[in-house]
């Protein structure tokens, strides 16, 4: 029996592919090094000496391992194997579907580089070979030593196992045990992974209430070392059992999670796939692996294009230079009269534009009194997470997942501040809100962009059926229907609508409280039409009382008066045929099995003449370019 491996045997089988003798094949013995378990199968690495490569037991083997006749650090005779590719990889790894034992486990990895001093010491090999105390024998050729044969004990794969893994943590032992899945090779019909990620961003624990009944939950931000994010939600038990375990910044493993496509409604992190994790799910901190620093990834949107994102679900990223902090003030929220902390801050970039980005909470006294320690040095801040408003035109307001990052090592922020110190301080900036003016709420761009005519929405009836589509139009009011039910009863606290109570007052059921008065909002239909046709558009409070001039409350006393002059038909005519810019959008609504198109004023603006003048100007000469 063989009892040393054969120098050079991997290097001259990966650069001969056509090795395929048997005979040959038979003289190739290697070390068995990282013994592992996968699934039902074991890999390990074939070590010659001099090289290693990636190798893989089939199936049929595992019984020889789990007896104990293979063993990790021990010879084998590869007798039948086949050398394959990696297909993701520019590598090969052997598959191993015959071999025998030749030794025992060594104590170390083979280094013949390292052994080559010893062949000239043959008096310490002669004192070897005759020590009654050892009775240990070496290989000249190889500087191999072996153990003596009646010192070898059989012993399983698990022994092997829980002898590696004996003083291990419990995230060390498994990451021995599991291969570590890359977040970006998860998918929903994936069987059994485990992953290894960072907190890089936790949720507060939120409590609702449906139709199925009360709960809470709460979520996370995983990246992984490859800089992949992906977001995780647990419910009810899951969320009450991970909360205080889920740590920022910490490092885990996880295992026994599921996994479904992303809701674009709630997603947070750029992935087609979101996890859940239940009560059974593992989550163990890898408190004594080697760390590793994820990339924080951002997308940021330039400060001019906003505009874009206003009242949209779609939080964005931002970078600037800090221009100004205010102090720290205290808003009470409307939802349970609390005060809460608020600090904005003004940003700029490279557009010359500026914005308001307002923080809230923690990031308020925290890093917003940071912050405003070192205004006089204008830091450059990155923001992930900000949800888009449309307060004096664009704001923007942190939420509970936003992550702050002061000064961050990043080429946009160092070319952003180069810009900055080299010619932006000098630089006469604007705010985005004022350059869109007149500015469309709810967001889109200004109104002289994505300007259309009526007949391109009436035209086109599949228009918002994926997802709602936003455009400007000009039109004129052309008809407002008198008998129709123009508002509704608001909650003065939260604007929701409100039930009469059964004794006196209204009853709010989103502010779960009873109140004597209420208030009147508008939910108004109007036809509208310009010189290519015309259609119905809907319109609420905000919008309506630009078109009317009067609230709902001023319009609901007209209606009620008596005399000569109709005073409520009289104010619903002077709205007539009186031009208006307008931002709508266009969805798709069913109604008695049948698809109908609902186009929705978001956003009303008297008309500028002069930028109207220039819009015409510009299409003219956009025509005779494309005329030449």
């Amino acid at each position: 029996m063989q009892t040393s491996v054969t120098p050079d045997a991997i290097s001259t089988v990966l650069s001969n592919p056509s090795f395929d003798s048997s005979s040959d094949r038979s003289e190739i013995v290697v070390q068995v090094v990282d013994l592992k378990p996968i699934g039902n199968r074991y890999t390990f690495s074939a070590n010659d000496g001099k090289t290693k490569v990636k190798a893989m037991f089939t199936a049929s083997l595992t019984p020889e391992i789990i007896s104990g006749n293979i063993q990790n650090l021990g010879l084998i005779r590869l007798i039948d194997f086949s050398v394959n590719d990696i297909s993701s990889k520019s590598t090969k790894y052997f598959l191993v579907t015959k071999c025998e034992a030749v030794a025992s486990p060594l104590d170390s990895e083979i280094n013949l580089e390292s052994k080559r001093e010893e062949e000239g010491s043959e008096h310490k090999k002669q004192k070897l070979d005759h020590s009654p105390v050892n009775d240990v024998k070496m290989d000249v050729s190889t500087g191999i030593t072996l153990k003596p044969k009646q010192d070898f004990v059989a012993k399983s794969a698990s022994q092997i196992m829980t002898e590696q893994r004996g003083n291990a943590a419990p995230a060390a032992r498994m990451s021995m045990t599991r291969r570590v899945h890359p977040l970006v090779s998860l998918n929903p019909y994936q069987g059994n992974w485990t992953i290894k990620v960072r907190v890089t961003n936790k949720g507060v624990m939120r409590n609702y209430k449906n139709a199925r009944g009360e709960g809470c939950v709460f979520n996370v931000e995983l990246t992984d070392e490859e800089g992949t994010q992906i977001q995780a939600t647990m419910f009810n038990d899951a969320a009450r059992k991970f909360y205080d375990r889920f740590l920022l910044g910490k490092v885990y493993y996880i295992s026994r999670g599921s996994l479904k496509l992303a809701n674009k409604q709630f997603k947070t992190v750029q992935n087609d796939y979101e996890m859940t994790l239940n009560e059974n799910s593992e989550v163990e901190e890898a408190s004594n692996e080697e760390m590793f620093v994820p990339e924080t990834k951002f997308n940021f949107v330039p400060i001019e294009e906003l505009g874009l994102y206003v009242n949209q679900k779609e939080l964005i990223d931002l970078i600037g230079v800090v221009q100004s902090v205010s102090p720290t003030m205290s808003i009470r929220r409307r939802t349970d009269n609390e005060m809460i902390p608020k600090r904005d801050i003004t940003l700029a970039d490279e557009s010359k534009k500026t914005v308001v980005v307002s923080l809230w909470n923690d990031l308020a006294t925290g890093i917003g009194q940071e912050l405003l320690d070192m205004a006089d040095e204008s830091p450059v801040i990155a923001i992930k997470s900000l949800k888009v408003g449309d307060f004096q035109g664009v704001s923007l307001s942190t939420i509970s997942r936003s992550n702050v990052v002061i000064n961050p090592e990043s080429p946009e922020a160092k070319k952003l501040k180069s810009w900055y110190d080299s010619e932006g301080k000098e630089t006469s900036m604007s705010s985005i809100g004022s350059g869109m003016s007149p500015s469309a709420k709810n967001g889109s761009r200004s109104m002289y962009t994505d300007r259309v005519l009526l007949s391109h929405i009436t035209s086109n009836p599949s228009l918002g059926e994926e997802k709602p589509v936003f455009f400007s139009t000009r039109a004129y009011i052309s008809f407002i229907k008198p008998d129709q039910t123009m508002w509704y009863q608001a909650c003065k606290t939260c604007n929701k609508k409100v039930t009469e109570a059964l004794d006196s007052g209204y009853w709010c059921e989103g502010c779960q409280k009873k109140y004597e008065e209420c208030s009147l909002r508008y939910i108004m239909a109007v036809k509208v039409t310009d010189s290519t046709g015309e259609t119905w558009i809907s319109s609420f409070n905000d919008e309506a009382e630009k078109i009317l001039g009067c609230s709902a409350d001023e319009l609901n006393k007209l209606r009620s008066e008596e005399g000569e002059v109709n005073e409520y038909q009289t104010k619903l005519k002077e709205a007539t045929w009186s031009s208006h810019l307008f931002r709508i959008s266009v969805t798709q609504n069913e109604y008695n099995g049948e698809k109908r198109q609902r186009v929705t004023v978001k956003g009303v603006s008297p008309v500028d003449f002069a930028a109207e003048s220039r819009l015409l100007l510009q299409d003219i000469s956009n025509k005779n370019k494309a005329s030449h």
